[in-house]
């Protein structure tokens, strides 16, 4: 009998045992289910929604992570990188070159690479965001640092200089790389990439400047040259809205929706200039102002003589391609012999303004618009302009594209007839006579020659056939720069080649 109970006590024991064992399973089963749902709720929540749940008491350590990190990545990458870099560096010779030669700073005549070596240590990917911006579409984001060991060397020559090579050291890269791909319907799926720089957070390059075998000091403002030439490529090539669209996939496709269109035309017209600083030793100085929205389309006032409050009154139109991210640059200069002075500078965001709706501003000006470098802050006067946008509709688009790119032909055209040094010098309205793609000074129009001097004593340019004088007696101490053609007046009498709507001023149009 005790033997029959002590079994059956230990079968109830047992199967009391194997149930309060299964719900407990049943029980944190449904617990873990409860909890992922709740976190998959709390997941799909963002710092506002939080914000509004807990109210003051809002957890600090809580993070949103934009970037996703990829560490395989940087280990597959720094697997590659010889491997990389040295297919790199053909390409950035080849395609960086003639940026360097388009972009070269007036004073300068040759801009070349000596010696590019990417170096052994490879970039680095911080994160990876992946959005879905438009339907067809998929945009990457890439968080880029660089900090490594290239060798570049870059053979600069100016005027009556011998060949200087200047090495790049320490060079630093951060930036923000937008991959955008468009799919398509067929193998391999995707029919073109673009790619840019984002402008937020904005990209920096740092590095240092050092003569090989010779010393900066022996082209004056060398260094700040190099430095303009770098960021212009930057802000006019890569940074966002401009891009670089590759087609891939052997496909014929039409790209022109990815391609960067002109968005509006912005009338400005710089009214004057109060409370300059002086930069003469004896007199004042001879202010002219400069504006751009893109580095290769300058544009300039006519110079004012011996004058801390000059009024220029001067009319220019220029094209805007992205009204959200692009400003109006607007710098002061004094004309000098040899290079010119900056007296100030200062920028105007396009999204400031409001479409056909005029505009007055005074702007403060300042010495650069980076202040973190400048240790001299004090005031250096204002400007005042009169702005004014219009958006374009589709006719307008197209018309303005084209252009465009008539303008920066012959801007081009300019600079290989020894009119500017460069295609990003600043074009005077009143210097350039363009007419059936003539109007080239120094190409011998007719029967007289273009003479553009140096050193001539009232200073006076003659184009074509001797009856376009520009500019009489301007310069200082008698010299005429060519490469600007800056002049306060332009004669020109019923036989002169003709001036079409637009000038050579870099996308704008002087209105009369």
């Amino acid at each position: 009998m005790g033997l029959i109970s002590g079994v059956f006590m230990g079968m109830i024991f047992g199967i009391a045992l194997m149930a309060g064992w299964r719900h407990m399973m049943r029980y944190r089963s449904t617990k873990r289910i409860a909890k992922a749902a709740d976190i998959k709720i709390l997941g799909s929540l963002n710092r506002d929604d939080l914000k509004k749940i807990c109210g003051d008491n809002f957890p600090v350590w809580i993070s949103f992570p934009v970037y996703e990190q990829v560490k395989w990545l940087n280990k597959e990458l720094s697997k590659l990188w010889p491997f990389v870099a040295d297919a790199a560096e053909l390409v950035i010779k080849e395609s960086v070159e003639p940026l360097l030669e388009e972009y070269r700073p007036p004073g300068i005549t040759s801009l070349k690479f000596s010696k590019l070596s990417l170096g052994n240590v490879a970039p680095k990917i911080e994160g990876i965001r992946v959005q879905s911006l438009k339907q067809g579409q998929i945009t990457m984001d890439i968080d880029f640092r660089w900090g490594g060991d290239p060798s570049i060397i870059l053979g600069v020559e100016a005027a009556m200089v011998a060949s200087i090579p200047i090495q790049l050291k320490d060079l630093q890269v951060f930036t923000v790389i937008r991959v955008i791909f468009q799919l398509a319907e067929e193998i391999p799926c995707i029919s073109a990439v673009v790619v840019a720089l984002l402008s937020e957070p904005k990209p920096r390059i740092d590095y240092t400047l050092k003569a090989v075998g010779g010393s900066l000091t022996a082209i004056p403002g060398i260094a700040d040259m190099i430095d303009d030439t770098v960021d212009s490529i930057i802000t006019d090539m890569l940074q966002w809205p401009h891009r670089i669209v590759v087609p891939i996939g052997g496909i014929p496709v039409d790209t022109s929706e990815l391609e960067l269109k002109p968005q509006g035309k912005v009338a400005v017209t710089i009214v004057k200039a109060n409370n300059l600083k002086n930069m003469e030793m004896i007199g004042k100085s001879d202010p002219y102002a400069v504006v751009h929205i893109k580095p290769l389309f300058k544009v300039k006032t006519n110079v004012v003589d011996n004058n801390l409050n000059p009024v220029w009154n001067q009319t220019f139109e220029l094209i805007a391609e992205d009204k959200e991210t692009q400003s109006l640059i607007f710098e002061v200069f004094d004309k000098d012999i040899g290079q010119d002075k900056r007296l100030g500078i200062v920028k105007l965001p396009l999204i400031d303004l409001e479409a056909d709706t005029p505009k007055e501003a005074e702007l403060r000006l300042l010495p650069s618009l980076d202040m973190l470098k400048i240790k001299d802050k004090k005031d250096r006067g204002s400007i005042t302009v009169k702005v004014l946008y219009h958006e374009f509709n589709k006719e307008e688009q197209l018309a303005a594209l084209e252009e465009e790119k008539r303008i920066l032909e012959e801007r081009k055209k300019l600079k290989e007839a020894g009119v500017i040094g460069s295609t990003m010098d600043a074009i005077d309205g009143a210097a350039s006579l363009v007419g059936s793609g003539v109007g080239m000074v120094g190409t011998g129009i007719g029967a007289g020659a273009g003479l553009v001097t140096a050193g001539v004593g009232t200073g006076v340019g003659l184009v074509g056939s001797g009856f376009g004088a520009v500019g009489s007696g301007l310069s200082k101490a008698g010299k005429f720069m060519g490469r600007t053609i800056t002049g306060h007046s332009s004669k020109r009498s019923g036989t002169t080649t003709p001036v079409n709507s637009v000038q050579e001023n870099g996308g704008a149009k002087p209105v009369q």
